[in-house]
């Protein structure tokens, strides 16, 4: 038997959050310390997962499998194709980040109303998130990839409630009932989701006979299995619905700004930019691969409801007036991108929405973090109460600007690469949606700019002029973030050569081709 590379991949945060909350409540450091390593050591394993993933080799690499629960056909299995190996790689790149910029973000707080709050637990279920999160890029039985979906929330959940910002305008009681609303909506959106998904696996299997994303495949590509066309549409929709939701896609979008406001800006990187891209992967791997005529069927309303996501989530967020709030809005404009280019259902648009997914998480990961840092100096999370930063602390106004410069695509910055590619791809098949999709980009620099104008430059304001500049740990989360940034932007082909082969084995289950271009004759 080979080594169990990917379930010891997942295993290691999962054990580094028992060891971790097991800590004695007088250790808090040895806890972050100790949550750090385990987070650095599945870096390690990620990269070894990338190291040895053959891009040209078969569909699904380095596969586990092992009885779970026979009598209903549900296994333990394992498997990744070059799409998973590369949000695995994220997942394991950002955890780090998190832990690193949210080190004194659960420390002990002593309020009016003598709250504490349990550092070893705040760190704990980072790392099960992670861990969860890992293991939903490898699962390849529906069954597991369900039990995984749904569990993750739990985890979020408290990290949602339990650790809340606290730059929080009112009283605690106030703020404490703000992130309750924001947690309890997350989980309700999602539960519903999930259990419409849940009506749909079952449905799945009453007709396929088992959970195999694999076995199903090729019982339907020899033709051995046949779904009615009315039932394949249905059950597609039941799979959708709850990963639009975990998208999250207009109009299901809502808990996102609330969630992302009141949780700590580390606990809001892991929000959207690494549990929310199970609900894009999720599309790819599972809505397109196990019903294709479904996904053909129900692509032009997909691909408005994407363009409303774009257009709306880019139009609120110029509007806002909390930080936090305006990159919540972002990524839902974001999100719209990554789902136009997987329906798009050109290999540029799916390569592109790939890459969307990764560079997304790095920029948000970027721009949010060093937003939490300057919100934990001044207490507020209003884009009213700054003004003239970048002349107090340079360094931190610099790496900001670079963090907005990457969220509206700018050329050179990782970004741009994949949202490139997503409007090409669109343009391809859908010229009028490439055309409408085009808005979102001048509206994102329209944002951006805006709100690095009304924070960073013009007078300095009594209430940030003695804030410091960036500290050593907060650069060494952001350093290496721009980093990568930049490489990407400049050379993503480490990354192109991994999915596209993916991307072409995704094209064939859907039986699709990319548009030729029209090129007349010469007279």
């Amino acid at each position: 038997m080979s080594f169990p590379l990917l379930t010891v991949t997942a295993a290691v945060p999962a054990v580094g959050a028992i060891l971790t909350a097991a800590v004695p409540a007088a250790r808090r450091t040895a806890a972050k310390w100790l949550a750090l390593l385990v987070s650095l050591a599945t870096l390690v394993l990620a990269g070894i997962v990338f190291v040895r993933f053959e891009p040209g080799g078969e569909r699904y690499q380095l596969t586990e499998s092992y009885a779970w629960i026979k009598d209903f056909g549900v296994r333990y299995e394992l498997g990744v194709d070059g799409i998973g190996v590369a949000l695995i790689a994220l997942t394991a790149l950002l955890i780090p980040f998190v832990i690193l910029a949210g080190w004194h973000d659960a420390d002990p707080l002593e309020t009016s109303s003598k709250r504490w709050r349990p550092t070893q637990g705040f760190f704990a279920l980072i790392l099960m998130v992670e861990a969860m999160v890992i293991l939903s890029f490898e699962a390849t039985d529906v069954f597991l990839f369900y039990i995984l979906f749904e569990a993750m929330l739990i985890p979020m959940y408290f990290l949602i409630g339990g650790f809340g910002d606290r730059a929080h305008a009112g009283s605690d009681e106030n703020a404490a009932a703000q992130r309750s609303y924001a947690a309890v909506k997350f989980l309700l959106y999602n539960l519903v989701g999930g259990l419409i998904m849940l009506a749909a696996v079952i449905g799945l299997y009453v007709v396929a006979g088992n959970f195999s994303l694999t076995e199903i495949a090729e019982a339907r590509a020899d033709g051995s299995l046949e779904i009615a066309t009315s039932t394949e549409r249905w059950l597609f929709l039941g799979f959708f619905f709850a990963f639009a939701v975990k998208a999250p896609l207009w109009p299901l979008h809502t808990w996102l700004p609330n969630a992302m406001g009141e949780a700590t800006a580390p606990v809001a990187v892991l929000i959207t930019a690494v549990v929310d891209k199970v609900g894009t992967f999720a599309m790819l791997r599972f809505c397109l691969g196990l019903f294709p005529e479904a996904s053909k069927w129900a692509t032009p309303a997909i691909v408005v409801l994407a363009l409303i996501s774009i257009v709306y989530g880019a139009l609120v967020a110029v509007g806002q007036r909390d930080i936090k709030r305006l990159v919540a809005y972002a990524s839902i404009s974001h999100f719209g991108f990554i789902i136009l280019g997987i329906f798009a259902m050109t290999s540029q648009g799916q390569s592109g929405a790939t890459l969307y997914m990764v560079n997304h998480g790095i920029s948000t990961a970027a721009l949010m973090l060093v937003a939490g840092f300057l919100i934990s100096r001044r207490g507020s999370r209003l884009i009213a109460d700054y003004g003239g930063v970048q002349k107090v602390a340079p360094v931190l106004a610099g790496t900001f600007l670079i963090g907005g410069l990457a969220t509206l695509s700018l050329p050179g910055l990782a970004p741009f690469v994949s949202e490139f590619l997503v409007l090409v791809g669109t343009y391809a098949r859908y010229p009028v949606a490439g055309v409408i999709a085009t808005t979102g980009i001048v509206l994102a620099a329209l944002y951006t700019l805006v709100l690095y104008q009304r924070t960073m430059t013009g007078p300095v304001k009594e209430e940030v002029r003695n804030l410091p500049d960036l500290r050593p740990r907060e650069l060494a989360v952001v350093v290496p973030l721009i980093a990568v940034l930049i490489f990407l932007g400049v050379f993503p082909k480490p990354l192109t050569d991994v999915v596209n082969p993916a991307v072409r084995h995704t094209m064939s289950d859907v039986q699709q081709k990319d548009p030729q271009p029209e090129v007349e004759a010469a007279k």
